[in-house]
């Protein structure tokens, strides 16, 4: 039997409204119909996660090449696609407490090209290009620089404070003192202090577009909910 697309809209919607319901009521303190809403939350989340793994990423990049590398007699194809299967089948020993150090040697090898791809992401992603755009604030061959626009030179000026300032508020070099303490230089400690005003500002900054972005869900909830409460009223009034 074929549901109408007016019943299904009206089942989703139902749902929605009863699982909001269920967030809001962590207002009142965590209980039990919140624990239900995140569990059945998570269950979902994970089965649709796995779903996407198995078809998008194990069948079509492991198991159809693996049935192509077998039926084709290609020997290299073969050997690359087994050494994966035997270093997925080790990562997963690690579930048992006994069998834990065979799969070491695959994570360390996992940890150790996660650590260089978020290094290289780091450098290429964000530090390089700050020094470019710091750079570039004074290119004098800019066409924004060009009628030496007073506005444009305070704009760059406070790139490079804040990229410098900030720099140095994580240079962790210091000296011992007699005492055993550390201390670091009084040129770099003021700099570092004044890095502190920057970062609190890019982070005030962040924070206020995290919470604009939860208030605009918020409204959309109340709005949601307050819609699909009239649309009920008056399919049923």
């Amino acid at each position: 039997m074929m549901l109408s697309p007016e019943l299904i809209n009206l089942i989703t919607g139902g749902l929605g409204f009863l699982f909001t319901l269920l967030i809001f009521s962590y207002m009142l303190g965590d209980n039990p119909l919140f624990r239900i809403a995140v569990y059945i939350f998570i269950g979902v989340s994970s089965g649709y996660i796995a779903a996407i793994a198995w078809w998008q990423v194990i069948m079509p990049r492991l198991v159809y090449p693996l049935i192509s590398a077998i039926t084709s007699a290609s020997m290299l194809n073969l050997g690359v696609l087994s050494s994966i299967i035997i270093a997925a089948l080790l990562i997963l020993m690690k579930a048992s407490p006994h069998l834990t150090g065979v799969g070491r040697i695959v994570m360390a090898f996992l940890v150790g090209v996660g650590s260089a791809v978020a290094l290289a992401g780091a450098l290429i992603g964000t530090l390089i290009p700050q020094i470019l755009a710091t750079i570039n604030a004074f290119d004098t061959n800019a066409s924004s620089l060009n009628n030496l626009d007073p506005e444009m030179l305070i704009n760059a000026a406070f790139v490079l404070a804040g990229t410098a300032l900030t720099l140095a508020y994580f240079h962790f070099g210091a000296r011992p003192k007699a005492d055993g303490s550390l201390h670091r230089l009084a040129l770099i400690e003021i700099m570092a202090w004044s890095g502190r005003i920057f970062i609190g500002v890019a982070l005030g900054a962040v924070f206020a577009g995290v919470y604009a972005a939860a208030l605009t869900a918020f409204i959309e909830r109340i709005s949601s909910l307050i819609n699909f409460i009239t649309g009920f009223l008056g399919n049923f009034l």
